[in-house]
């Protein structure tokens, strides 16, 4: 990591706590709350230059910006969760609206749009979802229509509606995505362009404090200059191309909502008084409401810098990576939310305390870009090609590496991760014998234990390498506990539920002979001194927040 970016990094997220600290009170979150009303001059102030200019850090220093990396961004994205997740989406909004640009922009249009973000301070919006094209962009239904003179195509007539869009009604500049003649093309659509109209902002369950709307559009003209790349049909090759970068962003979100609506609850039980003692105290309460939440957000944290460090080396890709990672924080950050409402009991239902607002917000995040079914059916089909590539040989050569992981290192859980590994790789196979994969349930499954397995892998790593990745509050000791506690519970997962896949789609294998296959006697035997490793983690929680 090189020392300025740290700097940089770590300036930029001590302003945004500090911001976060004099201007953003609980109060003022529940009163927008309340009105379902995005604090417009909370957001302007955030991106003024002279304040904080968040949304510099997603635009190349050539062009005004501060030219963050993947690493920088995410770590904004997870503090900006912890303040608000309603404001963070806003943020986020001008980010994800800017990738068409960053990805597929010719360097005049990067010149001249970058430096109009950068230096006016412009809200952007990303205008991708249609009502009959969420997830799926091939049911797109907005067109672009060629206008031309002379021969030659000098603009478009843009006619459909965009809806779901973060920043809808108030950004100051639009990418949105279209069907031209030659194919799915992003295009640059200014506020107050005629026959451009935004709708009212929706009335949400949760994140309140974003604004969001329908975006309709009649017969808009843009001049063919506002064509990203000034080439037809690249819509869907630029939108891929960031997938695996947004949906890390997301990832960060999961992450940030569910730590601070756990640390909320924490330090409630640090105080609350239940039979003679603080409910921190409780072993019950503990193991069963606050330490496997911290576990799963160590396991995210390093899957999250993982990748954000792989995708600083190649830029663009890593969509099933970007999947993964957003799957299993988004999830982990909503169970550990409402789990945070529980451990804090009437209090946690009220809105006077944090944590029923942050389920309610934290909950998107396994909606939007990619709801947690489409990344599963996203992690399968990357990782079954590989199966089916490697003949089945594609999670055993990794279930080796563990092993020989584990003769160098055996506190880091390496063994129970070749374990799972092992079982994932038969799970697979017989999956592909029996053509399982036909019961789309089976692929949504076999997604989430994918998931489940890989995020396992890259936490024993770091911690087998002795990485404290940035972020967390635990030491290596401590980390090496949760990387042993969490390798058992994925491989213990990863087996069980693959049994109960086959088993509920095939009925006539034989279970002792698949139980056999999957070890899953030799990953329960792993189980030993779970309940200690999980004890020690509770005992460092207490320790961490009683400072």
């Amino acid at each position: 990591m090189a020392k300025n970016d740290l700097i940089t990094r770590n300036l930029m997220l001590d302003s945004l706590k500090q911001y976060a600290k004099n201007r953003i009170s609980f109060n003022l979150l529940r009163e927008h709350d309340a009105k379902n009303e995005i604090p417009l001059d909370i957001l302007k102030e955030m991106y003024d230059h002279d304040i904080l200019g968040v949304h510099l850090l997603l635009i190349p220093e050539e062009y005004g910006g501060l030219g963050g990396q993947t690493t920088e961004i995410y770590r904004v994205c997870e503090q900006l969760a912890r303040i608000d997740l309603g404001i963070a989406t806003g943020v986020f909004a001008t980010f994800l609206g800017s990738d068409p640009l960053n990805v597929g922009g010719t360097p005049e249009q990067k010149a001249k749009w970058f430096k109009k973000i950068a230096q006016e301070n412009k809200l952007v919006a990303y205008g991708a979802t249609e009502a009959d094209a969420g997830s799926d962009l091939v049911s797109l239904r907005t067109r672009a229509e060629h206008v031309v003179q002379n021969g030659q195509v000098v603009g478009y007539k843009i006619t459909g509606s965009k809806m779901w869009i973060s920043n809808g009604g108030v950004a100051d500049i639009y990418t949105v995505l279209a069907l031209a003649p030659g194919g799915p093309s992003w295009f640059i659509v200014e506020r107050g362009t005629p026959g451009f109209t935004q709708d009212v902002h929706e009335d949400k369950h949760g994140i309140r404090l974003s604004n969001t709307a329908g975006l309709a559009f009649d017969e808009v003209y843009v001049p063919a200059e506002n064509l990203i790349g000034l080439k037809e049909g690249q819509g869907f090759l630029q939108a891929q191309a960031v997938f695996g970068y947004t949906r890390l962003m997301v990832a960060a979100f999961g992450l940030g909502g569910g730590e601070e609506a756990v640390e909320t609850a924490l330090e409630y039980a640090q105080q609350r008084i239940q039979a003679g003692g603080p409910l921190a105290q409780k072993q019950g309460f503990m193991l069963k409401l606050i330490t496997p939440h911290y576990v799963r957000f160590e396991a995210a944290r390093a899957y999250i810098d993982w990748t954000a460090k792989q995708l600083e080396v190649n830029n663009h890709g890593l969509a099933t990576e970007g999947a993964i990672a957003k799957l299993y924080a988004t999830e982990s950050g909503n169970k550990a939310a409402e789990d945070a409402i529980q451990a804090m009991g009437g209090f946690g239902y009220t809105k006077e305390f944090a944590v029923e607002k942050i389920k309610r917000d934290v909950k998107i995040t396994c909606i939007y870009e990619g709801t947690s079914e489409v990344l599963e059916m996203t992690i399968f089909r990357g990782r079954w090609q590989e199966h089916l590539k490697s003949r089945g040989q594609y999670y055993l050569n990794q279930a080796a590496e563990f092993d020989a992981l584990h003769a160098q290192n055996p506190d880091v859980g390496a063994d129970s991760v070749a374990l799972g590994f092992r079982a994932l790789a038969r799970i697979l196979e017989d999956c592909r014998a029996n053509k399982l994969t036909r019961h789309q349930y089976v692929t949504f499954m076999l997604g989430d234990l994918i998931s489940e397995m890989e995020v396992a892998a890259v936490f024993t790593r770091q911690c087998a390498s002795k990485i404290i990745t940035e972020g967390s509050r635990f030491d290596l000791n401590s980390l090496c506990t949760m990387a042993r506690v969490n390798a058992r519970q994925s491989a213990f997962k990863t087996a069980s539920e693959g049994l109960r896949l086959i088993l509920g789609t095939c009925p006539a294998i034989n279970t002792a002979e698949l139980s056999q296959a999957v070890n899953l006697v030799g990953i329960e035997d792993k189980m030993r001194g779970l309940i200690d490793d999980m004890d020690t983690v509770s005992a460092k929680l207490r320790e961490i927040f009683k400072k």
